[in-house]
């Protein structure tokens, strides 16, 4: 086994140890298949290491028309098809884009006065542009608390679970304005993207899938202005767009882990001189926290205005925890 082909056989092997169980049992044996088959190793070893990581080449068969079959059935189909596979690979990238963010981000939100120009690096389609669009139930110990749009209640629920003894304080945002920045912006008119978007969320993800389509179609009915490029080359030119009179807030949720690490720094300075800066991140993804900052009790992502830290969250907003302190 050559070394390209080993490095593939490793990457899969951890995935389906220690990324894929309790999230996708289906996933976990798919990997663990690659992992043991030097023939399928070898067939991804001919992509860019971004291009083979195993949540895409997944979706990717999948989107080809693997059908979600046991681990067996999918081998002989992705050797069948792997011409097809590696070219689609090719040219396709992850792209999280999870409505549910937007109930770790309501309540950084809250903090900024409106109206609000809202601006997303790292966009996709751009169905975290949304947040005033959908409705949300905070579930908690003591009780829950519901928040709908304006004009009543959205196609779209996000549930989110309140870990600790605080609810979050949420009203709805005053949007205005809304747009965003990605290398390969998705279209939400597009059946093909949303299918891929769709096609995203793992096997055994209850309801992501639907709740994906759901938001692309309230999207869909006003879409965002997407522009597509390098965030550090487009910030300027974008945000100058944004409505005067109304406060500029940058959102980067979970994609700075994908800027190099070199350049990071000089794009959450970038962000930060544009307007309010709101994100979601691993402790140690960057070092753009506020002085005395970060604090690490939580196993969870930060939740951060402007560098300050106010919340710890699932990185997918599936939960949210108030920072003590």
């Amino acid at each position: 086994m050559d070394v390209e082909t080993a490095a593939v056989a490793d990457r899969y092997r951890r995935f389906a140890s220690t990324e894929a169980p309790g999230r996708s049992d289906l996933y976990a044996s798919w990997a663990h298949r690659v992992a043991d088959d030097a023939e399928l190793s070898g067939i991804l070893s001919s992509l860019p290491s971004p291009h083979r990581q195993p949540p895409l080449v997944f979706a990717v068969t999948r989107l080809l028309g693997s059908g979600d079959v046991a681990a067996d059935a999918w081998a002989a189909w992705f050797r069948e098809h792997a011409d097809a596979v590696v070219r689609e690979c090719g040219h396709r990238a992850i792209q999280t884009n999870e409505p549910l963010r937007c109930a770790a981000l309501l309540p950084e939100l809250t903090r900024v006065e409106g109206p609000i120009a809202l601006l997303e690096i790292g966009a996709s389609a751009g169905l975290c542009l949304y947040p005033d669009r959908y409705s949300y139930r905070y579930v908690g110990s003591d009780g829950e608390f519901r928040l709908d749009p304006v004009d009543g209640p959205s196609s779209v629920e996000l549930v989110c679970e309140v870990r600790g003894d605080r609810m979050p304080e949420v009203v709805m945002p005053d949007v205005v304005w809304r747009a965003g920045i990605d290398l390969n912006p998705l279209d939400v008119t597009d059946p093909r993207d949303v299918d891929w978007l769709a096609g995203l969320a793992w096997p055994g993800e209850t309801g992501r899938a639907d709740r994906i389509r759901a938001a692309a179609r309230i999207a869909a009915a006003d879409p965002p202005h997407l522009s597509a490029g390098d965030a550090f080359e487009r910030l300027s030119e974008v945000s100058a767009a944004a409505p005067a009179d109304a406060t500029l807030v940058v959102t980067t949720p979970g994609v700075l882990v994908h800027v190099p690490r070199a350049g990071r720094g000089a794009l959450i300075e970038a962000v930060r001189a544009a307007g309010r800066w709101i994100t979601i991140d691993a402790i140690g993804t960057h070092d753009g926290w506020a002085p005395g900052e970060p604090d690490a009790a939580s196993s969870g992502f930060a939740v951060a205005l402007d560098g300050r830290i106010h919340a710890f969250a699932d990185p997918l907003g599936g939960w949210w925890e108030w920072r003590h302190g």
